[in-house]
């Protein structure tokens, strides 16, 4: 059998090829092969899947991925492994294995993409390094996700999430004033890495649609999380001070934040002069619009404490209710503080069709938050379920190397592979 790179003027099949459109999905044909675990790899090939890739994910032959026994769980199926591998194929291999290392280089030949999270020189030991595996598909894109990259003084140390948002300046400013430091509930350590991995394969795919080759995509979750602080670090080059916590408030815009009304708090954020100006007049403090104190941003920001305890003053006389309805009157970007049960419950999330159920093997029903990216107004199709674990390794083998049933059989006694 004569394995070569794929085609790219061939449709090749895929876990989801139609997006809810009816048209071909934007990655229909893209074969990815996955050998990331817990977050910041998986979220990112989930989201290739959701745009029509084939992801097959390789897993260990003994309890897979790591979040496959991260609890609650649903009829023994993870919530964290639910919530990041829908439209994905599962397959186990022991990679530790001459044989099995070889059949992840022949699926490594027909794919477009690898992508990885281990720690700098696992994959090298596993013969499955970057170097090997474009010799043998220079069309393959593979990409690295790693903590801190190859050149950090940190490089071989374990990161997690938590650990890259104190590193990163993030947890130092994710709290109130003269508080603890707090980490983000989101991980936006993990998914940092994520989000730049997958602006680093899309534009590799482009360049590889014009030069017919592949090359090597690296992120590190420490850089992209620095990336991601935007106006903070520039705010530290001009002034030559650190950025210190503020809370809901905003570092350099007044009023904005989180504000006390008689029964809870709403957040109100007046980013243009406009917003400020329709902001006074909702609270009938018309006069604030003449006071020098606070008739342009800086002097706002000088004299950001005697602005805001008189807007709470204020709208500690009334409601949440009362103001929620006389800000949007006046247009003023505001909202309610929402829980995640109350943000998944809200109409906007049922009008947008951001949750769907689909049907589970093991758990039955099962709900699912969908991919926010949609094309011609429509959303991704409907998904695949969270594979069981090593639940296509039998198809995968089959279907994209051609092995018989017998041949598949016999690496599963030998412990090669695990079949479900």
């Amino acid at each position: 059998m004569t394995e070569t790179g794929p085609n790219p003027t061939q449709p090749q099949s895929s876990t989801q090829t139609q997006s809810s459109s009816g048209h071909a999905a934007p990655l229909a044909g893209i074969k990815v092969l996955d050998f990331s675990r817990i977050l910041s790899g998986p979220y990112a090939s989930m989201v290739l899947a959701d745009l029509g890739a084939e992801v097959i994910k390789v897993e260990p032959l003994t309890g897979g991925d790591d979040t496959r026994h991260f609890p609650p769980f649903q009829n023994g199926q993870s919530h964290y492994y639910m919530a990041i591998n829908r439209n994905k194929k599962s397959i186990c291999l022991d990679l530790k294995s001459s044989e099995g290392s070889g059949i992840a280089k022949r699926l490594a030949r027909r794919s477009d993409i690898l992508l990885e999270n281990f720690r700098p020189g696992v994959m090298k030991r596993l013969g499955l390094d970057f170097d090997t595996l474009y010799g043998e598909n220079n069309r393959l894109i593979y990409c690295s996700i790693t903590g801190f990259g190859t050149h950090s003084p940190h490089g071989n140390k374990p990161a997690f999430d938590i650990v890259v948002q104190a590193l990163s300046g993030v947890m130092h400013m994710n709290r109130e004033p003269d508080q603890a430091p707090n980490k983000l509930a989101l991980p936006m350590g993990d998914m940092a890495g994520s989000f730049f991995s997958l602006f680093g394969l899309l534009a590799a795919l482009h360049e590889r649609s014009q030069t017919g080759i592949g090359r090597h995509v690296e992120i590190a979750m420490l850089d992209s999380l620095i990336a991601m602080q935007g106006y903070l670090s520039q705010m530290y080059f001009v002034t030559s001070q650190c950025p210190q916590p503020v809370g809901t408030r905003h570092p350099s815009i007044v009023p904005y934040g989180s504000f006390p009304t008689s029964d809870g708090h709403v957040i109100v954020a007046c980013l243009t002069e406009r917003f400020w100006q329709n902001f006074a007049s909702c609270l009938e403090l018309e006069a604030l619009l003449e006071d020098a104190r606070f008739s342009v941003y800086e002097n706002r920001l000088a004299n950001r404490d005697v602005l805001d305890e008189t807007i709470s003053a204020r709208m500690r006389q009334d409601t949440t209710g009362y103001w929620l309805d006389r800000l949007e009157a006046f247009d003023v970007p505001s909202a309610p503080i929402l829980d995640i049960a109350q943000s998944l419950d809200q109409p906007h999330v049922a009008d947008n069709g951001l949750v769907e159920r689909v049907s589970h093997p093991q758990t039955g029903e099962m709900r699912l938050v969908r991919g926010p990216i949609r094309f011609d107004g429509m959303g991704p199709a409907e998904a695949r379920p969270p594979s069981l674990l090593g639940e296509d390794t039998a198809a995968v083998l089959s279907e994209a190397l051609g092995l018989d049933a017998d041949e598949i059989a016999d690496l599963a006694a030998r412990g090669v592979v695990t079949l479900r």
